[in-house]
């Protein structure tokens, strides 16, 4: 059975929708040859057309691109022990049966409640089980490559996310920036209130509930919406970081109902 791959990745790129830009050096096989000389002791024409091996430099925060948050990130403590750093957290939760949640065709700039995750269960006509992987495709990828790719996306609500948790889910995925929330919404709703539930709620969660988020995805909207799928979303193990960019693929077939 032939299996299909799904990119559901942003790419790791300068880019205007990164808050923090991504920085290339490119060292092309002609640089690369005059490195490994430094060392060497030998000139570059001791390569075959003088070209060596090239490399690249990057600068870039372990929240670039398309990423994985560990219970580090929300907090230093998660469940009253200290939390977990990406490269501490089980791998089992990274690879397993998915699906995906579809929430794009609604027009709001609410972040979507548990009451819309659910009547997008039922109207997909699928189960949520324990250690599911959950995806919640809102449109937001569309705007990637924009600057209101900050801004015009809808996070996910704080009992959204909980009902989830509840359901035995341990990592939920977002094709948005953010995961709550726009950051000017949570900061003018603090400032209105003085509320400190407000700022980050969802994250905030993560030191009660041990969780994970994946930030940024995309292509969800190629994914199907009536059954279920393998999905790999390992991220890159960073030691001691609270969080690691990810090459999250959906996998493809006809074995999953």
């Amino acid at each position: 059975m032939q299996l299909q791959c799904i990119d559901l990745s942003v790419p790791l790129e300068t880019s205007i929708s990164e808050p923090e830009p991504v920085q290339f050096e490119y060292i092309d096989h002609q640089q690369g040859a005059l490195l490994l000389l430094k060392e060497s002791g030998i000139n570059a024409d001791s390569f075959p057309d003088g070209l060596a091996v090239n490399l690249e430099r990057i600068k870039l925060t372990s929240h670039s691109g398309t990423h994985v948050d560990a219970p580090l990130h929300y907090g230093p403590l998660c469940e009253g022990v200290r939390a977990q750093s990406i490269d501490e957290l089980p791998l089992e939760w990274f690879f397993g049966t998915a699906l995906v949640l579809d929430c794009s065709l609604k027009q709001s700039e609410e972040t979507v409640s548990a009451k819309e995750l659910q009547q997008a269960q039922t109207i997909q006509g699928l189960s949520l089980n324990k250690g599911d992987i959950v995806f919640i495709n809102t449109g937001a990828n569309k705007l990637w490559g924009r600057r209101e790719y900050f801004t015009h996306f809808r996070g996910i609500s704080l009992e959204a996310t909980d009902w989830l948790l509840d359901c035995g889910i341990k990592v939920i995925g977002v094709d948005s920036f953010g995961f709550d929330a726009p950051f000017h919404k949570m900061i003018q709703a603090f400032q209105k209130t003085g509320n400190q539930h407000s700022l980050w709620p969802c994250h905030m969660l993560g030191r009660r509930r041990k969780y994970c988020q994946i930030e940024r995805l995309t292509n969800l909207e190629a994914l199907p919406t009536k059954k279920k799928f393998k999905v790999s979303c390992f991220p890159i193990k960073l030691k001691g970081c609270g969080g690691g960019p990810a090459r999250v693929v959906a996998l493809l077939n006809d074995e999953i109902n």
